[in-house]
C-alpha cells in the first residue's frame, strides 16, 4: 500500500446534501418494489468492509461510479450506452433512485446497481483502493452562497479519497454550470498529487464537452440562463 492509500479515513462534519421528501409516484413505487431488493442497497446497511462488486454484478468488468444520479435522466442513458461496464450510482434521494430504476427497466439494462446514502461513506468504508475505473460527478449541488461552500462535495479531502479508489489510469470526470464551483473543482484537483489533468494543455485546463454525455433539461436550462458548462477530466497517476 502506498502513501496515497493511507490518506483515508476522511470523516466529514458537514455533508454535501440535504434530505428531501420521499414521496413517490405510483410508477416509482412499483419500480422500487420490483427492483430495489435486487439492484439496490442502503449504504448504512452494507456489511463491514469492501463490497464484493463482482458477485453483486455477477461478472467482472470495469466499474464506473456516478455520485449524485439525481432523477436518473443522464445515468440511464449512459448505462444503456455502456453495456461492458458495471455501473454504480449513489444517490440520497429515494424517488430519484426509483425513477432511475424505472428508466433502466424501460431500457432493459441489467448492469446497474444503486446505493442510497452518503458517497463519502461508501468510498471510505466499502470500496477498496483501486476498485474503480471511473468516477463521475455531474452537476453536484453548487451551494452558491459563500457561507455554504463548505458543504460542497468537491473538497481537497473528498477528492483525495476518490483518487485513492481509482485504479492507475482511472478517470475522474466532473461537470458543473457554476463558474465559481468549476474554478474550485479545478483548483482542488490540480492540487491533488494522485491526479493529472488530461487537458492541461487546453485553455484553462477545461476539457472539451464529451459528445457522449447526454444533454439534459437541466443543462439546457443552464445554457438558456447564460451559465457556461465546464468539464474537467483527470487521470489517476
Amino acid at each position: 500500500m502506498n502513501s496515497s492509500d493511507q490518506q483515508v479515513p476522511f470523516r466529514r462534519t458537514v455533508v454535501s446534501y440535504v434530505q428531501r421528501g420521499e414521496r413517490m409516484t405510483v410508477g416509482q413505487q412499483r419500480a422500487w418494489d420490483r427492483h430495489w431488493d435486487e439492484l439496490g442497497a442502503e449504504v448504512t446497511a452494507l456489511p463491514e468492509g469492501p463490497l464484493d462488486l463482482e458477485s453483486w454484478f455477477g461478472r467482472r468488468a470495469p466499474v464506473v461510479l456516478e455520485i449524485g444520479s439525481g432523477m436518473g435522466e443522464t445515468t440511464a442513458q449512459l448505462v444503456a450506452a455502456e453495456p461492458d461496464v458495471n455501473y454504480l450510482a449513489v444517490e440520497v434521494y429515494k424517488p430519484g433512485l426509483a425513477q432511475l430504476m424505472l428508466r433502466a427497466e424501460k431500457l432493459e439494462v441489467s448492469h446497474l446497481r444503486l446505493l442510497r446514502g452518503d458517497a463519502v461513506v461508501l468510498l471510505r468504508e466499502h470500496l477498496e483502493p483501486g476498485a474503480l475505473d471511473e468516477v463521475r460527478i455531474y452537476f453536484p449541488d453548487p451551494w452558491p452562497k459563500k457561507r455554504h461552500h463548505k458543504r460542497r462535495l468537491v473538497q481537497a479531502e473528498s477528492i483525495a479519497l476518490i483518487a485513492s479508489r481509482l485504479r492507475p489510469g482511472g478517470v475522474l470526470h466532473l461537470a458543473t454550470d457554476w463558474e465559481n464551483y468549476a474554478e474550485q473543482m479545478r483548483e482542488v484537483c490540480e492540487a491533488e498529487p494522485q491526479l493529472r489533468n488530461r487537458f492541461a494543455d487546453e485553455e484553462g485546463g477545461w476539457a472539451p464537452r464529451p459528445e457522449w454525455r447526454p444533454v439534459t433539461k437541466f443543462e439546457n436550462r443552464a445554457h438558456e440562463e447564460g451559465r457556461e458548462i465546464r468539464d474537467l477530466i483527470y487521470e489517476r497517476v
